[in-house]
């Protein structure tokens, strides 16, 4: 079984490299700097010395102690009057103990060896002949210092400033990767979000660091990009639920129309029979109240076979006036039970090209929902307007509208906020409107609950009034 890759961080990754090469530079110029410095000291101090030699073998003074120790504080080195010949020493710039020391040792062998020690010190030795009046040997004692000695004395400065360089670079380094780290991991979390099915609302509003996106860079391009992928890919989601939810919905309404189908024509055909057998009375109409009932399964039937599939009838030329007065008809008997007060703002002059039987349905689902809304005591009202290049048919309730948890899904099959509904009809309704290249809409205007059926201006026919108009009257 394979190992499973190293988890590491993207600021991990960044810091260390970056810090590693930041500081392995630093250290290396210091270190070339040093060197160099150390090897100017160290030829200085050599042509120091041969100065001083060509100083002294070239000078006229006499090499008394004043004149040695005068030398000793411009040079830094020591100096010793020697004589070759029995090997004693004269006047001298050493203390009695370094003087101890190089008489115990012998001038002679510190020249063989080119070095010395005095007091824990090396020394470089040298002899000159001086060319005063009265020539001389001086020794000449000058100090040995280490090269790494000189190095730090010289690369201090450089050292310095490269730790202040880094005390300032790393932090800066850290804040400017962890930075750009965060934004990176708040992508990585938005995918893996997406990953998981938690999408965007749309495409058009992002969701997540809001930061990065308002740097307009390589991360906040693709953090556009991913938030954009988001909307896109919840809409298609949306969109095959939605398809899916429609596919299901007209198997079922298919189903359900069969049957009521099937009781409807049995209902009609057993009325029929029965009033050709029997003679009609003048007093009583329940057969026509029951025949107009049957016209409303009907329409129900008819608005259940639109939903989930386009329907297959013929658009014509139709009046609102017409529809309007057809629906009405077929609720009349329902308002009359209900108490309810049907007013249908007639003639409007509109006409309109339609699939009437569908259209039909959707305004009488509109109406029979207005009417239960309502309740008894309560008003309907039934209007069309024609705005610009839409018409707008309104179906308005004085109910109290639905309730607040269902706004956002009412037109959704299967939500409803009656007892006994399976939430269909607006589900139904938005079928036909969209069916006809138009829309559903809703809201509350005036205390009245609004529901409106926009259709397109293609829909629409030229206005014409009515050659005979008659004021609108309330339906009881």
């Amino acid at each position: 079984m394979p190992r499973p890759p190293r988890r590491l961080s993207l600021r991990r990754q960044l810091v260390l490299p970056v810090v590693g090469l930041l500081l392995a530079g630093v250290l290396a110029n210091v270190a070339f700097a040093s060197w160099l410095a150390a090897r100017r000291a160290a030829d200085v101090a050599r042509q120091r010395e041969r100065q001083v030699v060509e100083t002294l073998a070239t000078s006229r003074v006499t090499l008394t102690l004043p004149v040695l120790e005068t030398l000793a504080r411009l040079t830094q080195s020591r100096f010793v009057v020697w004589n070759p010949v029995d090997g004693s020493l004269g006047a001298t710039t050493l203390g009695p103990e370094e003087r101890d020391e190089l008489s115990a040792s012998g001038v002679a062998v510190a020249l063989e060896r080119g070095t010395t020690t005095l007091g824990g010190q090396t020394f470089r030795v040298a002899t000159v002949r001086s060319g005063s009046v009265r020539p001389e040997t001086v020794v000449v004692l000058t100090p040995r210092r280490s090269i790494a000695a000189l190095a730090l004395e010289s690369s201090w400065p450089q050292l310095a400033v490269a730790a202040i360089t880094l005390a300032f670079l790393v932090p800066a380094t850290l804040a400017a990767t962890g930075r750009l780290s965060r934004r990176i991991g708040a992508v990585e979390r938005r995918v893996a979000a997406i990953a998981s099915g938690e999408f965007g609302g749309s495409a058009g509003e992002p969701r997540a660091d809001t930061k990065s996106l308002a740097i307009d860079d390589e991360i906040g391009r693709l953090t556009h990009g991913v938030e954009q992928m988001s909307g896109q890919l919840g809409q298609l989601r949306a969109r095959l639920l939605s398809g899916e939810r429609e596919r299901l919905l007209g198997q079922l309404a298919a189903g359900f129309a069969h049957e009521l189908r099937n009781a409807v024509t049995g209902a009609r055909l057993a009325i029929d029979l029965h009033r050709s057998r029997c003679a009609p009375s003048t007093s009583d109409g329940s057969l026509a109240v029951a025949i107009k009932q049957l016209a409303v399964v009907e329409e129900e039937v008819r608005g259940l076979l639109a939903l989930g599939k386009r329907s297959e009838s013929t658009p014509e030329t139709v009046t609102v006036d017409s529809l309007f007065a057809e629906v009405a008809d077929l609720v009349s008997p329902r308002c009359q039970h209900g108490g309810t007060a049907l007013d249908v703002a007639t003639p409007t002059g509109i006409g309109l090209v339609a699939r009437r039987d569908s259209l039909r349905a959707a305004l009488l689902n509109l109406v029979v929902n207005a009417i239960d809304a309502a309740g008894r005591g309560g008003a309907v009202r039934l209007e069309a307007h024609a705005e610009g290049p839409e018409v707008r048919l309104c179906v308005a309730d004085t109910g109290p509208g639905p309730p607040d948890h269902l706004q956002a899904t009412l037109a959704e099959p299967f939500v409803t906020g009656k007892t006994e509904g399976i939430g269909l009809g607006l589900a139904i309704v938005t079928a036909v409107a969209e069916d006809h290249g138009g829309r559903l809409e809703w809201g509350r205007v005036a205390n009245r609950t609004r529901f409106t059926i926009v259709l397109p201006a293609h829909a629409v026919l030229p206005r014409t009034p009515p050659l005979h108009p008659t004021p609108a009257t309330p339906t009881p």
